[in-house]
């Protein structure tokens, strides 16, 4: 997990950054709506489908791997891995598991079952314990759509890593539709960045 720090005196983003982590501390949201009519004729199970491409999508682009590590470093962790929810029927309660990225698709879905089966029943919100720094939260919400979704962090100022929330699949025009929500800081990436990662996810998407 190799962790490059950003010496600021020559970073591009250095005034953009000090704006909008210390002037002007701002983070925000995004809800978009995600064409997954193919991965459904594919019958791709949507959550792990959608955990291997959100990963591979933030590990092309550093402004969604820049992070504070244990040290308070800033830096770009040159990979990421997906820390994902899992649901508990019997206790409504959800534990967090996180699973290794590999770029083959099928590959990374047998982790994900492996996890799931060794870590999935067991209660509390660490499911797989050693969580690594080079975490990425996503958390799903299968029950409801939604069209706005905002997470209101009290320490969430200082907190650099995107998070994704994806929302219950529905259909519309004769497609499926699946809602997601990008939580971002500005410090870090702006809407163009959120844009381009939207737009290539979902071509991402089509082509899984």
């Amino acid at each position: 997990m190799p962790f490059q720090r950003i010496q600021k005196e020559n970073w591009s983003r250095r005034e953009y950054f000090d704006h909008y982590f210390s002037a002007a501390p701002c983070t925000y949201s995004m809800a978009v709506k995600l064409d997954i009519t193919q991965n459904r004729k594919k019958r791709q199970k949507i959550y792990p489908t959608m955990l291997y491409s959100l990963t591979t999508i933030v590990n092309r682009h550093p402004e969604f791997r820049t992070a504070l590590n244990d040290k308070g470093e800033l830096g770009i962790y040159s990979e990421m891995i997906p820390c994902y929810t899992v649901f508990h029927k019997d206790t409504q309660t959800f534990s967090n598991l996180w699973t290794e990225y590999v770029p083959d698709y099928g590959e990374f879905c047998a982790l994900y079952e492996k996890d799931l089966e060794e870590y999935g029943n067991r209660e509390g919100m660490i499911g797989k314990p050693d969580i690594p720094e080079n975490t990425f939260p996503v958390s799903a919400i299968p029950w409801v759509s939604f069209e706005g979704f905002h997470l209101n962090l009290q320490r969430g100022y200082h907190y650099l890593t995107p998070i994704f929330t994806i929302g219950k699949c529905y259909e519309e025009a004769g497609k499926n539709m699946l809602p997601l929500a990008i939580q971002v800081h500005h410090a870090v990436c702006d809407g163009y960045h959120v844009a381009g990662f939207v737009n290539e996810l979902q071509e991402f998407l089509h082509e899984a």
